[in-house]
């Protein structure tokens, strides 16, 4: 039991600093984050288990916050423990201030995860709780922690949280514990306006422990995450019932609780008013910004008890390390994110294979020397080829985590902000795979693997229409040019904010595959193909030697001293550009063939390089089997040959055929191109 009294005044504690940091701001989501406030008191005061004095201690209980727009309530306790000054709260949404108007990753001040598209947020600490349990199948008990997660009435809606629960269930996570806030109201609408369905019924059917309270009552909610802690079989869904604005009231004195009003807009703009509701929570309207003694007093008290808490288990850490000394070292190389030795050049590629394969050959080496590795497929395993790692690693399964493997099922988002959840949880290597097409599906937590910069693999096959019999559906044409935006957007650290690579051959995945690896700042693209592809020529006879040129982003693949013409591709276009040369060269037309695979990349080198490979006063002339615009940026002034339609469904040789690819009419093109 918990002095329900005491619980009461440090919620109105937090309600009032978060409807302040949104008056103050003059923009936000106030009435969410007063109903939230409750639970989050619950939680951090008397459950959360982190280190006051190292907000990365590796086993700390980590909080992700789904509803991002509630970003005042996260804020305002985090202040109460100590992880923010008054001046930072009362920066809330303003220029160059470390509280944003959605939480942005910052372990250091207690932020997991960033938050703010609907959905993700929750499912990210699904990612967690599997890294932790593979972790731990590994390591042992002394590094296990909880994962709590936070959803609101709107991330339920959202597809992604359907996925999620699919598979978090299956895997009977019981370390995962998430509280929904049911307060029944939404930005424009009552809930009831959008759906009737019984939400408790339907996590039960995913085979989830729910359990139903009143998410205002403190005593309800200690006793659900006593008994969500004690639960060893299925994740918990702590089901709260709660109100929107809670406290709100009027000019008048009358309650303003339970209105759409106060969900986006500030107090005093709601219809409700500021001062009045203040003064409602117990706070003093001229001056809100106090935290209450008995309140400083209760995070206090948690503070000193987290702290022996903590020595404890440290201590029983420190005598695991000492007796398995080199277990030990494993881990802290994992913590500390240390690179792999692999022998990339020792990789046996099959001449002339589908870049698929040659993916698949790599990260079998992978599976037997990357053993913090784990590798998702949305049910394509056999066809992505990560079926190479599965055979290796084995597949997870129900309460068993000594696998590598996640079968994520049809289930492409969440498969995404899954693996980000991993990589937040930190000493894991994360990657997943399906058809390039499906990014189309997989973009929202792309977006937020960037913006967090989080080092995933994104393995993607079948990366242009030679997909064939599979028709315009499976046949991608703009995804490359939307993949490869990201690496002309930066990231807050000033670097291109992805790494997106199509290998040209064999040789050149097994390069791509190092670069993705080795690269600890930036999610990474790999773009593969379902087809064969000619072996590029090597005049050193070493092809993997020459293909390192591609940690440049681009290079040479075939040089002559005095070309008429530069030819420029990535991918499968770079065969059949050199099988053009041989074309064009009988008739009299001398080329230099150039290897994009990473477009950002190479124009990041210096600009003596860069006229080195695509020389500034040559005619250029691209190839893509995407929209032309692919390659506009390293052809700018040149010819481009690409697609502007969408595929059909016929074999790829009559595809390259129809659409103009063969290395006859791409000869052509280049001849009337150059004279």
């Amino acid at each position: 039991m918990v002095n329900e009294k005491l619980m009461k005044i440090a919620a109105d504690n937090i309600r009032i600093l978060a409807a302040s940091m949104v008056e103050k701001a003059n923009s936000g989501h106030p009435g969410g984050a007063m109903g939230g406030a409750d639970f989050v008191n619950t939680l951090y005061s008397k459950y959360l288990v982190c280190d006051p004095d190292d907000p990365t201690w590796f086993a700390r209980d980590r909080f992700f916050l789904d509803p991002g727009h509630m970003s005042p309530m996260l804020y305002s306790v985090l202040f109460l423990t100590g992880k923010y000054t008054l001046e930072d709260i009362q920066s809330f949404r303003t220029w160059g201030s470390i509280t944003p108007g959605h939480p942005e990753l910052d372990v250091k001040h207690g932020v997991e995860n960033t938050s703010g598209p609907l959905g993700q947020g929750h499912v990210m600490a699904v990612g967690c709780a599997i890294a932790e349990r593979f972790m731990v199948a590994r390591f042992g008990e002394t590094i296990a922690h909880k994962t709590y997660a936070f959803i609101s009435d709107g991330g339920v809606q959202e597809g992604i949280s359907q996925e999620a629960a699919r598979i978090a269930g299956n895997l009977g996570l019981s370390n995962l514990i998430m509280f929904y806030d049911s307060n029944t109201i939404q930005l424009s609408t009552e809930c009831d306006a959008v759906s009737n369905e019984d939400t408790a019924a339907k996590y039960r059917a995913w085979n989830w422990n729910v359990i139903e309270v009143d998410g205002t009552n403190a005593n309800e909610m200690a006793q659900a995450l006593e008994a969500a802690q004690a639960e060893a079989e299925r994740p918990t869904l702590i089901l709260g019932h709660t109100v929107m604005g809670r406290g709100c009231v009027t000019e008048d004195g009358a309650s303003f609780e339970g209105k759409c009003s106060t969900h986006g807009n500030p107090i005093g703009k709601s219809g409700a008013s500021f001062e009045k509701t203040i003064a409602n929570l117990g706070g003093d309207p001229e001056n809100p910004w106090v935290v209450f003694p008995e309140v400083a007093e209760l995070y206090a008290q948690r503070a000193a008890e987290l702290r022996e808490v903590v020595a404890k288990r440290r201590a029983e850490h420190d005598a695991w390390a000492k007796a398995n000394p080199e277990a030990a070292k494993e881990l802290q190389d994992y913590i500390d994110g240390k690179v792999a030795q692999v022998d990339y050049a020792a990789i046996e590629q099959k001449p002339n294979n589908a870049t698929r394969a040659s993916s698949a050959a790599v990260l079998k080496v992978l599976a037997q020397n990357v053993k913090n590795m784990i590798v998702s497929s949305a049910d394509l395993a056999n066809s992505d080829k990560t079926d190479a790692f599965l055979k290796e690693a084995g597949a997870f399964a129900r309460h068993d985590f000594k696998g590598a493997f996640l079968h994520a099922g049809v289930s492409e988002l969440a498969m995404t902000s899954i693996i980000n959840g991993m990589a937040l949880h930190g000493g894991v290597i994360a990657a997943c795979g399906t058809f390039f097409v499906f990014s189309d599906y997989m973009k929202p937590a792309v977006r937020l693997s960037a913006l967090m910069e989080l080092p995933v693999k994104f393995i993607w096959t079948h990366d242009a229409f030679r997909v064939g019999e599979d028709g315009p559906t499976h046949e991608p044409v703009e995804q490359e040019a939307q993949i490869r935006l990201m690496e002309e957007l930066k990231n807050h650290s000033g670097r291109n904010s992805m790494l997106v690579l199509r290998p040209a051959d064999g040789p050149e995945t097994s390069v791509a595959w190092k670069m993705a690896m080795e690269n600890t700042k930036t999610p990474t693209a790999l773009i593969l193909s379902r087809q064969n592809i000619n072996d590029l020529p090597a005049a050193s006879g070493n092809r993997y030697q020459e293909a390192l040129g591609a940690e440049r982003g681009g290079y040479v693949v075939v040089k002559d001293e005095n070309p008429d013409v530069v030819l420029v591709g990535n991918g499968s276009e770079v065969a059949t550009l050199v099988a053009a040369a041989a074309i064009v060269k009988e008739k009299g037309v001398k080329a230099q063939i150039v290897s994009v695979p990473s477009i950002g990349l190479f124009l990041e080198q210096d600009t003596e390089y860069r006229n080195e490979v695509i020389p500034a006063n040559l005619p250029a002339f691209g190839l893509t089997a995407g929209l032309p615009s692919t390659l506009r940026r390293v052809v700018p002034t040149g010819e481009i040959f690409g697609l502007d339609h969408f595929g059909a469904s016929a074999s790829y040789k009559v595809l390259d055929e129809k659409f103009g690819f063969t290395a006859e009419n791409i000869a052509e093109k280049i001849l009337k191109f150059v004279n």
